[in-house]
């Protein structure tokens, strides 16, 4: 009998325990790297941000993926889902999702989305709405290094 997750995005990267902490460990390289591309005022602003932050806490990149890494798997399951109906193969998920960019972007900021609005907090939650739309551009630009970084992990 055989394993009706196997082919679904979750089955592929996280039904294998032992895969998890390379998953991870590309994840923080995609982090870093898309805050290193970062340019002109803003850029500044993420980057000195996220030193600050990584000064702080070490390792808290790689521990706030772990804690969210199953909820993107879950929010890009659909995508995933229509990728492979429409025949492609899994390592080449990351063109589906380049295709999609705005799509995925609302897809992975919608786990933030749910968060903000159970927040009791209604300075924060402004706060969030006010930089929601840049975050959206952020991830949007994230992208094509999401897809290629889960692509790397979905074999042939």
């Amino acid at each position: 009998m055989s394993d009706p997750t196997a082919d679904t995005l979750t089955g592929r990267l996280l039904a294998d325990k032992g895969k998890r902490p390379v998953i991870l460990a590309d994840c923080v390289k995609l982090i870093d790297e898309e805050v290193a591309s970062k340019g002109g005022l803003s850029g500044l602003a993420i980057k000195a941000a996220y030193k600050v932050v990584c000064a702080v806490k070490p390792g808290i990149i790689r521990e706030s993926m772990d804690q969210l890494l199953d909820d993107f798997v879950h929010r890009l399951e659909p995508f995933y889902v229509d990728h492979r109906k429409d025949g492609a193969a899994p390592g080449a998920f990351g063109e589906t999702l380049n295709k999609r960019g705005a799509e995925v972007a609302d897809a992975l900021l919608g786990i933030t989305d749910d968060r903000a609005k159970k927040a009791r907090h209604a300075t924060l939650k402004g706060a969030y709405e006010k930089l929601r739309p840049q975050a959206k551009k952020h991830v949007e630009e994230a992208v094509p290094r999401v897809g290629r970084t889960l692509a790397a992990h979905l074999g042939t």
